[in-house]
């Protein structure tokens, strides 16, 4: 096909609407990555919380923004995806403004009344409400928005932007909080700023795609009981399991080497300027290292990802420098680039007959999962390595053992657990 009339096909293939989502999902996820970035130290440096502590409230948020997209689609798809969108960037606004008014005087009675700990994760929970809803709202707007013929690329146009705001979001952190001089706290307030901003570009300029017949779930509550359909298929069930072992891992770049760079590094590291590292070189790289694993076998490539991502971390526990963190995320993305395409992929395969859409909703939940776990163990071996043990970079040994155990895991299910009808097709 030529050049010229590829081209046309993309120019004409998308609906505004398509755009319009897409556009709002850069500054969704500059808002989400920014704040992310400066999260645990948020917690640590300026509301005093242990690293546990502040570890654990950060797993916690994540494990909330990433089960919530099963139910947000169902909202989502009820109530349609344009008064969604409104909803969630409101929310977004809210709980970002909040997060950064957290240390403000006119806070001080409601610290003093719930305690700080609380009082955090009630707030932490408004934003997280807010990407649960999004992603599925601008994932489902591409598939409406988009000719049959261009799908393929709406998507990839979709997944290259999701991680342009993930490289932005802790590179615009970085300069509100250091080059402004204007502190953590308004990295937060930016980030409200940047989905309130959303809120009024969808208002005057996303229409609701137009439906294409498919079947949607009729109830939160028919949502909720498709959960213990998922849950039932036991090989599944343990398929999710082990591949949260892979983001109890990965998640490590939010959780706690933000928190072991300014302890045990340099208390003025720039950490949130390090966290855009993951999102260049899955950008930079994706491509080739598809073209490079097209013909490997999807399970076989999803747990080399595995080793590749686990091994990273040898390289701080050997030497804990800011230059070796930059090379231990880039291997980390590299892993991650390798399993999460032909990740979706065997989900889609695993699936039951007709029942291809529901599994697919939960493949959030070992991200969500794994975030939840990694907020626990870093927070854990901070303190056990670092404030109690003063070896903190012996942690590091333990995060590459987690992720070594869960690929041999890997290993073990490929050999004796996974449908014989997957493993034909998946190979």
């Amino acid at each position: 096909m030529a050049f010229a009339q590829r081209f046309e096909e993309i120019r004409t293939g998308f609906e505004p609407a398509f755009w319009v989502a897409n556009f709002t999902e850069i500054f969704e996820r500059i808002a989400y990555y920014g704040t992310t970035a400066v999260l645990a130290v948020y917690l640590s440096e300026q509301l005093h919380f242990s690293d546990e502590l502040a570890s654990s409230l950060v797993g916690t948020f994540g494990l909330v923004v990433f089960f919530l997209p099963i139910l947000g689609g169902t909202l989502a798809d009820k109530f349609g995806f344009r008064r969604a969108l409104l909803f969630a960037y409101l929310v977004m606004t809210l709980g970002y403004f909040l997060l950064g008014s957290l240390a403000a005087p006119w806070m001080e009675p409601v610290r003093h009344a719930l305690g700080d700990k609380w009082l955090v994760l009630a707030i932490l929970m408004i934003p997280a409400m807010g990407p649960g809803v999004v992603k599925p709202c601008v994932a489902g707007t591409t598939a409406r928005a988009s000719n049959e013929n261009v799908r393929s690329i709406g998507y990839s146009i979709y997944y290259t932007l999701v991680n342009v705001g993930g490289a932005l979001g802790p590179i615009i952190a970085f300069l509100v909080r250091k080059q402004l001089g204007l502190g953590i706290a308004n990295v937060f307030r930016v980030a409200a700023l940047s989905v309130f901003l959303m809120f009024w570009v969808t208002l005057f300029f996303f229409r609701e795609p137009a439906r294409s017949g498919e079947e949607k779930v009729a109830s939160v509550g028919a949502a909720l009981k498709n959960i213990f359909v998922v849950l039932l298929n036991l090989r599944f069930l343990l398929f999710l399991l082990i591949f949260s072992g892979f983001f109890a891992i990965f998640w490590q770049q939010y959780v706690s080497v933000t928190l072991f760079l300014r302890h045990f590094v340099d208390p003025n590291a720039n950490f949130d300027l390090l966290l855009s590292v993951d999102s260049i070189t899955v950008i930079s790289l994706q491509i080739v290292i598809a073209f490079l694993t097209q013909k490997m076998p999807a399970f076989l490539t999803m747990t080399l990802g595995f080793l590749v991502t686990s091994l990273a971390w040898i390289l701080p526990a050997l030497h804990p420098t800011m230059p070796i963190f930059v090379v231990t995320l880039i291997f980390v993305a590299i892993g991650e680039v390798m399993q999460v395409s032909r990740y979706y992929d065997y989900i889609s395969r695993i699936a039951p007959p007709g029942q291809q859409g529901l599994y697919m909703g939960y493949a959030f939940l070992p991200i969500g999962v794994g975030y939840f776990a990694a907020g626990w163990l870093g927070g854990h071996l901070l303190h056990y390595f670092g404030q109690a043990g003063r070896e903190p970079q012996r942690m590091w040994w333990a995060i590459a053992g987690v992720g070594i155990l869960s690929t041999i895991l890997m290993v073990v299910y490929d050999r004796f657990v996974k449908p014989t009808s997957t493993a034909t097709s998946a190979q």
